[in-house]
């Protein structure tokens, strides 16, 4: 029984750390990045995410509030932390050093 104890408490250790990344990462997100991509709003996903990190401290794994929490914060993961990051910028400024006129297949040379 205390392997399978250890193994519970590590997964809920995970859970916690997973849904506490993810409300850190919606927290310093921009909030106008939320609207543009159309995914709710930032208050929306800190009250979500804060609730889901909240439950994951207090109840067991193996009860249902934690899973419901981390279906939302899967949610937040898959769809919306690329799309406000991709909209944002990626926050860790742009790889190959490109210019601002940059577009999606190369350079922006104004039509000549």
């Amino acid at each position: 029984m205390q392997g399978f104890a250890n193994v519970m408490w590590l997964l809920s250790m995970a859970l916690i750390i997973f849904s506490g990344f993810a409300l850190v990462d919606a927290a310093i997100r921009r909030e106008d990045a939320y609207r543009a991509a159309d995914k709710k709003t930032k208050p929306f996903w800190l009250i979500i995410l804060g609730i889901a990190f909240v439950v994951n401290l207090l109840f067991p794994i193996l009860s249902f509030l934690p899973i419901i929490g981390l279906i939302a914060t899967i949610v937040y993961m898959v769809d919306v932390r690329p799309a406000v990051k991709q909209i944002s910028g990626g926050g860790g400024g742009r790889k190959g050093g490109g210019s601002s006129s940059d577009g999606p297949y190369g350079p922006y040379n104004g039509g000549r």
